[in-house]
């Protein structure tokens, strides 16, 4: 009796620590995205790309590694870095420098200028280059807890580059840990485009992507669905906001529907023998 009395109170000091440690990390993440840095027209964006309850659905630590795939201007980026700063550690694998396509410098250059200008939050961020297929070492191998990816898989199936970038974001990771994909969700009705010519882009194609490259399928949410959204248009998803291509024609329209219906789906690599077959480049079990 004596030695379960010395006991419980141990764990109830483990259970509260637990308890305050979870509180701190909900108030941080909550905090990140609450942030006087983040821009209003950021944060109105809020409605569409749910930032609290997407990272909360990739179980995204503040004590982690978190490698954050091809982060364009940094939307994520502002919300991430803070929030990980103190304990974690934030890698952005973004475009090269040299990259021939004016648009992947001017975006990466700008991406470097914003993180140089605000030092106090940004100058722990370890920017890494992910151009397939000539650089895809986004992070030491096995070194990752999270590879976090938005928007960004119809971008490599235009170019037929999908399945390495898979596979390098599965040799980041650590055993265990998650991939957390957001993509433009095409209409199951119809077949995949394999180049995703309208920027949609099947479930079943992106967990077969997955797969082929070694992760197990956890689990896919509608955090980021929207019903509105017919994928019917001219110019494909890229009609609808925040891109609005077809600028003053049919604008309330599309500001109406709002942004894509997203698939929101989580990853995790293997532990163990699995892992290690994959690593070795062996067929799946």
């Amino acid at each position: 009796m004596k030695a379960m009395q010395k006991i419980l109170p141990t764990l109830l000091l483990a259970t509260s620590a637990l308890t305050v440690n979870a509180a701190d990390d909900f108030d941080g993440l909550k905090q990140a995205i609450a942030g006087k840095h983040r821009s209003a027209e950021h944060k109105a964006r809020d409605k569409y790309r749910h930032p609290q309850q997407t990272l909360e659905f990739f179980d995204v630590k503040n004590d982690m590694t978190v490698v954050e795939i091809w982060p364009g201007g940094g939307w994520y980026t502002e919300i991430l870095a803070p929030y990980l700063k103190g304990n974690g550690k934030l890698v952005a694998a973004h475009f090269s420098q040299d990259a021939e396509l004016p648009y992947f410098k001017n975006t990466v250059d700008q991406y470097i200028d914003k993180l140089k200008a605000q030092p106090n939050l940004y100058g722990k961020v370890e920017l890494t280059v992910l151009q397939p297929p000539q650089y895809l070492q986004i992070a030491p191998d096995g070194s990752a807890d999270r590879v976090l990816t938005f928007r960004n898989v119809h971008n490599w199936m235009k170019t037929d580059q999908a399945a390495i970038v898979f596979k390098a974001m599965y040799n980041a990771l650590k055993p265990g840990g998650i991939l957390g994909v957001v993509e433009h969700r095409s209409n199951t009705l119809k077949p995949q485009d394999p180049k995703a010519e309208s920027g949609y882009v099947s479930e079943d194609y992106v967990i077969a992507l997955a797969r082929n490259a070694g992760f197990e399928f956890l689990a896919k949410s509608d955090i980021n669905a929207n019903s509105k959204d017919t994928k019917d248009y001219p110019d494909g998803v890229w009609s609808l906001p925040p891109a609005l291509k077809l600028k003053d024609k049919d604008r309330k329209k599309y500001l109406s529907i709002g942004e894509s219906d997203r698939m929101t789906i989580k990853f995790i690599k293997p532990t163990g023998l699995k892992a290690a077959l994959f690593g070795n480049g062996l067929s799946r079990l």
